[in-house]
Formats: structure tokens, sequence, C-alpha cells
């Protein structure tokens, strides 16, 4: 079981974001352009288990994004089957999304799966359903190896339904020293999940809420 330290940072310009990442020497993790769509699936039963209990279980669907210019297609997606424990020593107030300190910090267990469809169908047959649906297109970022204080540190810019944020995941050290190269200071950290920005995104906009999707997929 791994512990993930992350956090999020709200992007207004997306365009001078990726400016920004230029400047830092940041460059896309993987091969090509390292953006994938994400289509994630939270399960829980009907009396909410998982949720009152601090816990998350996600199917997540990732389809590469090609670039304009790229003559590739029929990109092969990869489903990830994710558990997350409860948020390490959360915080009364915020017991959804946040924890104590200037991180969320949990324990996570992550498998690749072949089928989405088929572990559904598991899961329903348990007694669970897919109750959340939200999706986001994600480009992930590394600093090159020279930076050795950001060695395991992930730059995840997120395109969502609700505007877009950047993740910084990895040693506590380097999520500072990275948030500050990119112009931000602890104070502007956002450590709440997708749902609960979600939830507060529709309370904003008399909206009632349903799935965070793309308008073109609701």
């Amino acid at each position: 079981m791994a512990r993930e330290t992350e956090i999020k940072l709200k992007i207004t310009d997306v365009p001078a974001f990726h400016r920004t990442l230029q400047r830092v020497g940041a460059r896309p993790a993987g091969p090509g352009t390292s953006k994938v769509h994400e289509e994630n699936v939270i399960f829980d039963t009907p009396q909410s288990r998982l949720a009152k209990h601090g816990e998350l279980l996600r199917i997540r669907t990732e389809t590469p994004q090609a670039a304009s210019n790229s003559k590739q297609g029929g990109a092969k997606q990869r489903v990830v089957l994710t558990f997350k424990q409860p948020i390490a020593q959360p915080s009364d107030a915020e017991p959804e999304g946040v924890s104590d300190g200037p991180y969320k910090v949990r324990e996570e267990i992550e498998v690749e799966v072949a089928n989405a469809g088929v572990l559904t169908r598991i899961f329903e047959g348990l007694g669970m359903n897919g109750w959340f649906r939200y999706e986001k297109y994600r480009t992930t970022f590394q600093l090159p190896d020279s930076e050795a204080w950001a060695k395991g540190l992930l730059i995840e810019l997120d395109e969502t339904p609700i505007g877009a944020f950047v993740e910084l995941e990895g040693p506590a050290a380097a999520i500072d020293r990275a948030a500050e190269e990119l112009g931000y200071s602890k104070r502007d950290y956002v450590l709440k999940n997708y749902l609960r920005l979600y939830m507060e995104d529709c309370r904003r906009k008399g909206e009632q809420p349903s799935h965070m999707l793309f308008p073109n997929r609701k």
C-alpha cells in the first residue's frame, strides 16, 4: 500500500500556467503529450458505508489524447482500480476532503485491470453502485533529473468541468518548493477532493448536483 501526499492549486489562466511550466523546465512525464481523458466512477453501498468510513473505491478509465499533428489512432485505454483509506488525521470541520496540516495524506492501493465493465458488474453483484461520475483531462509533467529536489514529484494539470487545477503529488518538501516555483504559497493549497469542489460549485451556481461531466457528455 502506497502513501499519497498531495495538494491542489486553482489555475485561473491555463495558457499562462503552461508558460510557467516551460520557464521552470517541466516536461511531459511520458511519450507524446502525456494528456489523458479520465472517466472516474466512485462506488459505494446504498448505505454509503465506504464514505462514512472515509474510504473511496474508484474505477478510472484513461484514454490517451493524441497530439493534433499525430498520425496515431486508437490509443489504448488503461483501466485502474483504486482503493483509498481514510485521510490521515482528518479535521473535524472537513471530514470528507481535508486533512490537518498543509497536505492531504492517505494510503491507497492501485491496480490495473482489464475491463471496467466486468468489474462494474462484480461490484453491482456485491450490492454496490457507481453513484458519482466525474471526468477531466489530465496532463502529467515532471521536472528534469538535474533538479534532485524534485525526485518523485508529479505535476498534474487537470482541466475539469468546474475549472482547471494542478495537483502536486510527492514528498512534502518537493510540493512546497514546486508550488513556490510556480508562483503559489501554502495559503493557496486546496485539500478538497473533486466531489466536494463540484458540490460547492453547484451551490454557487444554484444548480442541482448530479455528475461532474463536460456538457457534451451529460
